[in-house]
């Protein structure tokens, strides 16, 4: 009989918040979450719920679609409005399944709903998927700021959809911007397909950002590396290299030690489609083996 993994330390729970204007209802769907070795955090409106996300950052919601005063809908377009919050799996709780309903839960940023009386573990299956799949989002797209780069995702509005922490400490540095949540006006010119230039911050950091072009959602991928001294170094190269955002993720959790396994497990994909990547990532950078490919990724390959 097999063991029972042991449950994990409450700091590494992910945690949701249950947003419902009656919580006393969903106690059973409480209990079973907690059961599953999540931390449940509770709010009974959506003002509460807004309060609470000012201290933490859950890894998921479940929300009420109609509740008095502010709206589960209204609640969502606020959440999806702050980027700290943006990427956070909205999961609706309503006992509407009128078309209209259903579609507004969807345009206001949520991704899945379900039917009231709630069903636990229908409400844990879907939980555990959406979060899952943010979570390694996330991972991916952080996972890109090693050897001084960084990545901006612009919509097709040209607005900042999305952007690496370090990237995010570039755009401040690169001045102002024709107007809120668009790029600075030094990096418009990026957003032409292929496009490549040299910028300066105000610190005097010399970046290369290369247009990378379409990535998910129809939206423009940048890649961001710093230009250091001699254009023979390790971040220069790996700028030229024209790296698609794929193989980008693919190098940086090679440089972070992941075998193909675990980086197809992080991906969705399989580690024989990864071996493919890092095939062409190989012949683009000019190197023979994984060593030399994540030392070139980590600034310690010259």
């Amino acid at each position: 009989m097999q063991t029972p993994s042991p449950p994990l330390p409450e700091a590494e729970r992910p945690v949701v918040l249950v947003v419902d204007d009656a919580p006393s209802s969903l106690g059973m769907l409480c209990d079973t979450l907690e059961a599953s070795g999540y931390t449940v955090l509770v709010a009974a409106d959506g003002e509460s719920a807004l309060q609470r996300l000012e201290l933490v950052v859950p890894d998921a919601i479940l929300l009420d679609g109609m509740m008095p005063g502010l709206s589960g809908f209204e609640t969502c377009r606020r959440i999806k409005a702050d980027a700290a919050l943006a990427h956070i799996p909205v999961i609706f709780m309503t006992g509407l399944s009128e078309t209209a309903d259903v579609v507004e839960g969807f345009e206001c940023g949520g991704v899945d709903y379900v039917v009231k009386p709630i069903r636990a573990q229908e409400v844990l299956a879907r939980l555990h998927t959406h979060a899952r799949n943010a979570r390694i989002t996330r991972m991916a797209r952080d996972a890109v700021d090693v050897a001084g780069m960084g990545v901006v995702f612009v919509d097709a509005r040209g607005r900042v959809a999305w952007r690496s922490p370090q990237a995010g400490l570039w755009l401040h540095a690169l001045g102002e911007a024709r107007a809120p949540g668009l790029l600075p006006r030094a990096l418009e010119a990026a957003l032409a397909p292929g496009a490549t230039l040299g910028v300066v911050t105000a610190a005097g950091i010399r970046l290369s950002v290369r247009n990378l072009g379409a990535a998910a959602l129809g939206e423009t991928m940048l890649l961001f590396a710093v230009q250091r001294e001699g254009a023979g170094g390790a971040s220069a190269r790996l700028a030229e290299a024209a790296l698609t955002p794929r193989e980008t993720e693919v190098l940086s959790w090679l440089a972070k030690g992941k075998t193909n396994r675990d980086i197809g497990e992080i991906l969705g994909t399989s580690p024989r489609t990864v071996n493919k990547h890092l095939e062409h990532i190989f012949e683009k950078l000019g190197v023979e083996t994984r060593a030399a490919a994540a030392a070139l990724a980590s600034g310690q390959f010259d």
